[in-house]
């Protein structure tokens, strides 16, 4: 894991409603605590001090701390009558494939159980959501690029 994949890592979780996150991807582990806690560090890491920090360990004695003024914003909540798709992962939303790409579900499209109806980048992954319902999309709940978190509601499938 490069530095530049952690401050991304960060940055998701601090948008997030996560409190605490833990995440271990071969000799790196990788824990974040946005309760003003701490969790228990190596004698070679740096203690937190503010109240939105991240610390990352590595097997070679090396850490990273970072502090954010973002203050997490629960996502709405959705009183809609129809199914509701939620967000499988944190990451970013995107309604098509690219730029220029035509959309995967606008209002009104007829979906199937299956079909592709957006896709959410995490960590620089490309991670396909189908939908889980037969119907028409009624609602597009987030915008498209939005940084969206676990559970989120996305669409109205009704």
């Amino acid at each position: 894991m490069n530095f530049n994949e952690v401050k991304e890592l960060i940055s998701m979780v601090d948008s997030s409603g996560f409190k605490n996150f833990e995440l271990t991807l071969d000799n790196c582990n990788v824990k974040m605590n946005k309760t003003g806690a701490s969790f228990a560090a190596p004698s070679n890491e740096v203690s937190p001090a503010a109240v939105q920090t991240a610390q990352v360990s590595q097997a070679a004695p090396a850490a990273v701390q970072a502090q954010t003024d973002n203050e997490v914003k629960p996502a709405p909540a959705v009183d809609k009558a129809g199914n509701i798709v939620k967000a499988p992962l944190v990451g970013t939303f995107y309604e098509s494939a690219g730029p220029g790409k035509p959309v995967y579900a606008p209002v009104g499209a007829k979906v199937k159980k299956g079909d592709v109806l957006c896709i959410i980048e995490a960590m620089k992954i490309m991670n396909e959501v189908v939908s889980e319902f037969d119907g028409e999309v009624k609602e597009v709940l987030v915008d498209n690029e939005q940084l969206v978190e676990y559970g989120q509601p996305l669409f109205v499938v009704g």
